[in-house]
């Protein structure tokens, strides 16, 4: 069998509880989804504001559809970079209070960008160990010297700044950890990039449209600088897709011209964009999206600390909570699920330890997150007892 070394490692994987499938979802994403023909309230989506279904920004896409048609044509820098891209590009730069933004089809494109585009051989990446995996591959594939610090560890992070020869040295940072829900110390991640003289490249994927009035994890800092570059996703908080890189006017002319995943890519829809905009206007001027997914967070938090089952240190809509092994994360998983709920195993190797993944929504009605809570202290319980 020319495929029987694969189907070992398979077998490998799913003794071992790390085995993956697709469930299929057949419902619009919300805070129910109808998944493998089952009504599930769903706590693994990364949908925080609810606006994947949001009627004004689905008629906006509609719209967009109607006038742009469903394809782009070509890369942007062929003939595929409609007005639309252009509008919304501008529109996310003043957003976020940058001078110029450049739209990438996914976060994942994004990464690889920036960081291949603006880092090589004579280079040196600075990376926290729980940065995303789209990071660790662009820093990888930039050729760069490729240098991870222990998690949020300052002291490590300043002393490989302070031994380093490299040209030219870029700082990589998750925001918001995506598994862990945690922040980074940006201020002192930006007062360190100006006394070595870094760039500071800021992963805000799960943080954009959620802190900082929806501005993101820059603005909740309070901090801007000219060597921050910033890339935030869009198909999660802002419930659309695509990501895009916010930066100096030089840093966007750079990358238009260097970076392969964005120069050798067909442009995502104008309709996409149209859909972005109608985003950032919800994002603006519907707070309370925010105060109650801030109301579900403190709620699911102080409930299952009370319960003597506190969760990691998170502020976020991503509350993990910690599980002894793969198995036992699979099992409760599956014991939330038969009851209803769709909450997300997270094992080996997108994270060192597992944990169950719970992602709150403003979509998510009071009763909602309650009920969670109350199956998943029984469910604790019982699995203490046995």
């Amino acid at each position: 069998m020319p495929f029987s070394q694969l189907e070992a490692d398979l077998a490998a994987r799913r003794a071992a509880h790390l085995y993956r499938r697709r469930p299929i979802v057949t419902s619009a994403q919300g805070p129910y989804v109808e998944v493998d023909g089952q009504r599930l309230a769903n706590f693994c989506s990364n949908d925080y504001l609810g606006l994947a279904n949001h009627p004004q920004i689905i008629a906006a896409a509609m719209a967009g559809a109607q006038r742009w048609g469903v394809g782009s044509g070509a890369s942007h820098l062929v003939c595929g970079h409609q007005s639309a891209h252009e509008e919304c590009e501008h529109k996310l730069a003043a957003f976020v209070g940058k001078p110029a933004a450049l739209t990438f089809a996914t976060g994942y494109l994004g990464n690889l960008g920036v960081i291949t585009g603006l880092v090589g051989r004579e280079d040196a990446v600075f990376a926290d160990k729980l940065n995303h995996a789209s990071l660790n591959d662009a820093c990888l594939l930039s050729r760069a010297a490729f240098k991870r610090y222990p998690h949020n560890d300052l002291a490590a992070l300043e002393h490989l700044l302070a031994t380093t020869t490299a040209r030219r040295k870029l700082i990589v940072v998750d925001a918001v950890f995506s598994m862990d829900g945690d922040c980074a110390p940006l201020a002192d991640l930006l007062a360190l990039a100006e006394q070595f003289d870094a760039w500071l490249f800021v992963d805000d994927a799960h943080g954009f449209g959620v802190l900082g009035d929806g501005r993101g994890s820059l603005a909740e800092a309070g901090i801007d600088s000219p060597r921050i570059i910033y890339l935030a996703t869009l198909g999660k908080a802002a419930g659309v897709a695509g990501a895009f890189v916010a930066a100096e006017q030089v840093v966007i002319d750079y990358l238009i011209n260097m970076a392969g995943p964005y120069i050798y890519t067909t442009a995502a829809p104008a309709l996409i964009a149209e859909a972005v905009s109608a985003s950032l206007d919800v994002i603006s001027s519907e707070d309370w999206r925010r105060e109650r997914l801030t109301g579900h967070i403190q709620l699911l938090r102080n409930a299952l600390a009370d319960a003597g089952h506190p969760l990691m240190p998170s502020t976020t809509p991503i509350q993990p909570l910690a599980m002894p092994d793969s198995e036992s994360a699979l099992a409760l998983s599956a014991a939330l699920r038969q009851r209803g709920h769709w909450v997300a195993a997270i094992r080996p190797p997108t994270v060192p330890t597992p944990r169950l993944r719970i992602t709150l929504s403003a979509a998510h009605e009071t009763a909602d997150v309650e009920h969670l809570i109350a199956d998943l202290c029984e469910l604790l319980a019982q699995s203490a007892s046995n």
